[in-house]
């Protein structure tokens, strides 16, 4: 019996589909995978990049895995040493369960895999689902991160809701009743930038392999996170029909008082794939965890 997926068959179908894009996004990299044991249960991780670097966690979003953001990130494997769980109740490689939203557990969840990987304070990496675990760890252990990366973090605001069914909710319904290459680019063209043929072949088979979690994740509050005074970095996207960049970076200001922020101009949800944009991106996300963290200023006499 599967939690998360709609039968053995579709499961089977999405373990295909990560060793694919494994080897698709992998290939030139050196990748080891373990396995951690949680109270969540067995959560798959895979570990890449420079051995001597500052260790980097890097946690994806909805439907994804470890192999699609590993590969996402590929130029920041020259300077970390980047450790990728794959989300329980979100991936094929870890536990088939699902985690309660709105209490602590997908925290405990990443303490858990930070014990197990034996991080003690790692620089922390979130995109989308992932930025909202990435904040649960903030609400539930804060000193465990040395810096944190937001990328279009789900569980900060919320998109229009007439706009998401029409653009989203109702394509990708008509899509897993009716599947077609046309319904599906429809679909994508919602949420993504840009999409290649693996990706959107990928997307496809996720969409109708995947009992979809419909559980929206609680929006953060600033009382749950104003013990977390860590150099933060939050990057939203102007056309991001889930998580509108200029609101979503208003309130993560609200939340983040400290927190640098950037808008990626153009982009939707997903933002672009090709490599010279990657680049862009890791540099840009390197040049914040590498910098100096101001001084503190000593309070007046």
């Amino acid at each position: 019996m599967t939690v998360i997926f709609r039968d053995e068959r579709a499961k089977a179908v999405m373990t295909a589909a990560y060793d694919r894009f494994f080897t698709r996004a992998l290939s030139g990299a050196r990748a080891e995978s373990k396995t951690i044991a949680t109270r969540a249960g067995s959560t798959h991780v895979l570990v890449a990049g420079n051995a001597d670097g500052p260790p980097l966690l890097l946690v994806h979003g909805a439907l994804g895995s470890s192999a699609h953001v590993l590969g996402e990130v590929l130029p920041l494997l020259e300077r970390y040493r980047v450790y990728a769980p794959d989300v329980v109740g979100q991936s094929v490689k870890s536990a088939d369960v699902r985690i309660p939203l709105d209490g602590p557990e997908y925290g405990e969840w990443l303490v858990d895999v930070l014990d197990g990987l034996g991080l003690v304070r790692p620089h922390v990496y979130g995109v989308s689902w992932g930025g909202f675990v990435a904040r649960k760890l903030v609400e539930v252990d804060p000193g465990r991160i040395d810096r944190l990366v937001l990328l279009v973090p789900a569980g900060v605001v919320g998109g229009p809701a007439v706009r998401g069914f029409l653009d989203v909710g109702w394509p990708m319904a008509m899509y897993r009743a009716f599947p077609s290459e046309a319904r599906l680019r429809r679909l994508t063209r919602a949420l993504f930038t840009d999409i290649d043929d693996a990706w959107l072949a990928y997307f496809g088979e996720a969409i109708r392999s995947y009992r979809l979690d419909m559980r929206i994740p609680p929006l953060a509050v600033p009382s749950a996170l104003a013990g977390f005074d860590r150099p933060t970095l939050v990057i939203g996207a102007s056309d991001d029909i889930s998580f509108p960049g200029a609101a979503l970076l208003t309130r993560a200001r609200e939340l983040f008082p400290h927190a640098e922020t950037e808008l990626l101009q153009g982009c939707k949800h997903v933002p672009p794939s090709d490599a010279a944009f990657r680049a862009r991106l890791a540099e840009r996300v390197d040049r914040f965890l590498a910098s100096e963290v101001p001084a503190m200023t000593a309070p007046a006499a």
